[in-house]
């Protein structure tokens, strides 16, 4: 929002988080921000704090905090949202407009849109979704592939037609450049991120399906998505079969999309995504599987190198990380862990503290009986097998996210195995 003009202040709870970010430091990996956040500082635009009553003054404010699972259920948390909302109410004016941002159970819009109005009802509330990637999060900010905007009664009311011109000025910028808008009521537009989220994990779990049925043919998954990616109305994107999606978006917002779902009366229309869960859960458990059967059947006292901690490469986020559980399964099974991650290796370390860790590859591979690649980051997709031949006691590499080449892994005397592809 600084690099696009505006002043901000941007308010925390953390007084750490907020420290940092006070001193231009990003507080987690993200391509490209360290380098936003030192050019707007400069520019004064941009101020952070701990101090609510700071927020007073400025003619919008965004909520994005968190909604993560509730602890043993599916439905999402949301005492970090309603917390915000009532800590900001106080200081808000008359003309002002509060825009939430966090994805958030179809339904929350209109109750915080009432307690907006009994606090200050010259005030409005508008919902306007983020569709930012991990490791691109940057760019989808400044160049949005669209923009969504809930407002009060839709774009027909007094209040709505208000709530658009605000967002229009906040979007001037992406909006000169033709991003496409589309201006709905506050539920649909509540339904945008959940229904997409949603329909990203069916379409990841889908190919993985289709990767489990390639294992028990010896068929080639990866060809097969080829194929079908080629129809315009599937589409390559989102068919790279694997280990599965994690990540602190995709896996409770599909949990909290059922459980809500139930909640309204509507338990059968969502039930599909239990099985979507299902599906991404089992890539898990596979690759443990396929660990212990290239190891002749045992992972005990088996030195197992992996590669990559963070959920995606181009970021350090280890929230429901498919490599971080499989590395942690695989300890528990008796096998001697060593894994490595370019950017994640920290936080890798406070979550899963009984496995060991290296800074380099190098160290990873060095005496392993099995390699797995499990999130595919440039540097390891890049791997050329004779750079760690000489390293491993056995030349046995999993590729956990269909990254590698085959036949160059194989051509250097290396067994290769991966989800969904052929034995040979």
């Amino acid at each position: 929002m600084a690099e696009l003009g505006h002043e901000v202040i941007g308010i925390d709870v953390d007084p750490e988080k907020v420290a940092a970010l006070q001193a231009a430091r990003a507080p987690f990996y993200e391509p490209g921000l360290p380098e936003l956040l030192e050019r707007t500082m400069a520019t004064g635009r941009l101020r952070f704090t701990t101090d609510m009553a700071e927020a007073a003054g400025s003619a919008v404010h965004f909520v994005c905090v968190g909604t993560p699972q509730k602890r043993g259920e599916f439905a999402a948390d949301m005492k970090y949202v309603d917390s915000a909302v009532d800590s900001l109410l106080p200081h808000v004016a008359a003309g002002e407009l509060v825009i939430g941002k966090s994805t958030v159970p179809v339904g929350t819009a209109a109750r915080l849109a009432a307690k907006v109005a009994d606090k200050e009802p010259g005030a409005a509330l508008a919902w306007n979704p983020e569709f930012l990637r991990e490791g691109h999060a940057v760019e989808d900010t400044l160049t949005p592939d669209r923009l969504v905007y809930g407002v009060p009664g839709g774009q027909g009311t007094t209040e709505g037609k208000a709530a658009k011109a605000l967002l229009d000025e906040v979007y001037a910028t992406p909006l000169k450049r033709g991003t496409p808008l589309i201006v709905t009521d506050y539920q649909t537009a509540e339904l945008v991120k959940v229904a997409a989220n949603s329909f990203l994990a069916t379409k990841i779990s889908f190919i993985n399906a289709m990767a489990e049925l390639c294992e028990k043919v010896n068929a080639d998954v990866t060809q097969l998505a080829d194929a079908i990616g080629h129809d315009d109305r599937i589409g390559r994107k989102f068919l790279n079969a694997g280990l599965g999606f994690g990540g602190g978006c995709l896996p409770k917002d599909i949990r909290a999309f059922m459980a809500r779902a139930g909640e309204l009366g509507a338990d059968q229309t969502l039930t599909f995504l239990r099985e979507v869960d299902s599906i991404n859960m089992r890539r898990r458990i596979r690759m443990v599987d396929l660990a212990r059967e290239v190891c002749d059947g045992s992972l005990i006292g088996k030195r197992v190198a992996v590669l990559g901690a963070a959920f995606k490469p181009l970021s350090d986020d280890i929230r429901d990380s498919p490599a971080l559980n499989v590395a942690a399964q695989i300890r528990l099974q008796g096998g001697d862990v060593v894994l490595t991650d370019p950017a994640a290796l920290d936080n890798a370390r406070k979550a899963v503290p009984d496995i060991s860790y290296a800074d380099t590859v190098e160290e990873a591979v060095r005496g392993a009986d099995v390699v797995l690649l499990l999130t595919e980051w440039k540097e390891y997709r890049d791997l050329e097998p004779a750079t760690i031949s000489g390293l491993v006691k056995e030349k046995r590499i999993l590729d956990g996210r269909n990254a590698l080449d085959p036949g160059r892994w194989r051509a250097a005397g290396w067994t290769y195995r991966a989800l969904g592809r052929p034995r040979a």
